[in-house]
């Protein structure tokens, strides 16, 4: 075990707090990226889904003027 001074260990665990909240920065970031991501991938699918919808409904009514 290692044994620190008063100074020693509280320059340790201020400098291990600093390194902390700027990796808790880092880390809100990355998660805000992400959150921005999720966001636009839904929309995409979304999308998607809609253009699908509308191309089904087009040949369905293709289908049914033929048959007529």
């Amino acid at each position: 075990m290692l044994e620190y001074s008063c100074e020693e260990a509280t320059a340790l665990l201020e400098k291990n707090l600093e390194n902390a909240k700027s990796s808790l920065e880092v880390l809100i970031a990355d998660l805000q990226f992400l959150r921005d991501q999720v966001t636009i991938t839904q929309v995409t699918i979304a999308r998607v889904y809609n253009w699908d919808v509308h191309q089904r409904r087009i040949r369905q009514a293709a289908a049914a003027s033929k048959d007529s």
